[in-house]
């Protein structure tokens, strides 16, 4: 039998050369390979249900999101696929384990290979579900650092045109989720608390719960850890949070992002909806609008203009509870994380927070903004910067301030919750093991948990000093 890891890599250097889908062509090598091994084609998918497996069902979110549980996701990946998925990202990220984790980051245009792979819940199978490590920072830290603790993306249809018997397999009406790793937190918490509290807020964000995961490479079950589903923007969130889910999505990603002037670059408002379409006036729009010089010599009209592109309601809301927050890695520090959805019933573009396991601290770099964004260059980040200056929109983030750290951010209750949720991940955060954990004691979990309590406290008063 031929050498797969050496086929693979050498698969990898030619696509280089000629410029090829590296997944296209690695599932090419692997579909080879695995017809001398076995043929995986014929099966009988004898779980299947109406309720759990198709697209013929509302998204059962009481099942999937349960906040008061920790439930369990077991992969079991052939030997064959699983030694793919590390040798790609050997080719892209160096070896394992090898070069630390401080290093530059490799700029890269492509994802991780997908691969098929089986999911088990609560003795049910999901058969050939699309299995693979995501993530851009966070991924490559903890591949350098040696840590197998990686985040997945899952897509129970990707492989529906090699497997008939999966078309429009659904994970109980969802078809992507994203399983976070934590990374960088040692409390576990901060993906899962930060997103319910934009929920909580009232605004468009996902749905997240606390998991465990196994995954079985061909030597029996291992332990994985703690990780933080999260629903997918681009699936259910635009689904069943909007009355229409055919409007732009944009996961912005680079200078563009920041929308200083100047810096307008369709390949850097990357699409994830109407993919086809070369339409991109909606967000050309927004920043024409927004550096327009009616935003100094007449105000009324400039916010007039800028609220027929833009929910400024949202954004202002989302500001609030953002900077109350503390998320240093998105809008106003970092040119990613979050998303854009122009909403066919407003023809508005609606700001939609994502990815939170740095938030609920100062944060790194520069840390988080303050919340009177002293210090913050409006050009270089105009949207927090030119509708702070307004006197207006100033009020309304101010009258936000208050309503959140009231309401979605109370300190009352979030205390409670932090109690909550430590003595429900406790055992499962102190028992994962060296080279799936990021804790390097069991004692650094509780640690991690005090301090975020001390953070609401402080933020609370930070917040009634502001508004003083």
């Amino acid at each position: 039998m031929k050498d797969l890891k050496t086929i693979l890599l050498f698969t990898l250097l030619v696509c280089s050369i000629v410029a090829c889908s590296k997944e296209d062509t690695i599932n090419e090598v692997l579909e080879e390979e695995e017809e001398i091994v076995i043929d995986d084609t014929d099966f009988i998918a004898t779980d299947w249900t109406t309720e759990t497996h198709t697209k013929d069902v509302a998204p059962n979110f009481e099942e999937v999101f349960k906040d008061n549980t920790v439930k369990r996701l077991d992969f079991v990946i052939t030997a064959a696929r699983w030694q793919s998925m590390l040798d790609d990202m050997t080719a892209t990220y160096g070896t394992f384990g090898a070069t630390g984790g401080n290093q530059g980051l490799v700029e890269t245009d492509e994802n991780p290979i997908f691969v098929p792979g089986e999911v088990f819940y609560e003795g049910k199978e999901w058969y050939r579900v699309g299995l693979r490590f995501k993530g851009n920072s966070s991924l490559q830290s903890s591949w350098r650092n040696g840590i197998l603790k990686l985040s997945f993306k899952l897509d129970f249809d990707e492989f529906e045109d090699d497997y008939p018997q999966i078309k429009n397999q659904r994970f109980y009406g969802f078809k992507k989720l994203s399983l976070k790793n934590n990374y960088d937190d040692k409390s576990m918490l901060r993906e899962k608390v930060a997103t319910d509290v934009f929920r909580n807020a009232g605004l468009v964000a996902s749905h997240t719960a606390f998991y465990t995961l196994y995954v079985d490479h061909g030597e029996g079950p291992k332990y994985f850890g703690v990780y933080t589903l999260v629903e997918e923007v681009d699936d259910t969130v635009l689904d069943t949070q909007f009355s229409d889910d055919g409007g732009n999505l944009y996961k912005p990603d680079g200078d563009a992002a920041s929308f200083a002037a100047g810096t307008f670059d369709e390949d850097e408002y990357v699409k994830k909806t109407n993919e086809d379409d070369a339409d991109f006036t909606d967000v050309s729009n927004l920043l024409s609008v927004l550096h327009d010089a009616t935003r100094t010599t007449d105000p009324t009209t400039w916010r007039t203009n800028l609220e027929a592109v833009l929910d400024t309601d949202v954004f202002l809301k989302y500001l609030a509870v953002n900077t109350i927050v503390q998320n240093w890695d998105t809008y106003g520090r970092m040119t990613h994380n979050y998303f854009l959805y122009n909403n066919p019933d407003t023809s508005k573009l609606i700001w939609i927070p994502w990815d939170h396991n740095e938030a609920l601290q100062e944060g790194k770099r520069e840390g988080s903004l303050p919340l009177d964004f002293s210090g913050l260059n409006a050009a270089e980040w105009p949207l927090i910067g030119y509708l702070y200056q307004d006197e207006l929109y100033n009020a309304k983030y101010e009258t936000y301030l208050k309503e959140v750290i009231e309401g979605a951010f109370n300190e009352t209750t979030l205390q409670a919750l932090y109690t909550s949720y430590a003595s429900l991940l406790e055992p499962f955060a102190t028992s994962e093991i060296s080279g799936y954990t990021f804790l390097n004691n069991s004692s650094e979990f509780q640690t991690a948990v005090s301090q975020l309590k001390t953070h609401v406290s402080s933020r609370k008063t930070a917040v009634e000093n502001y508004l003083k």
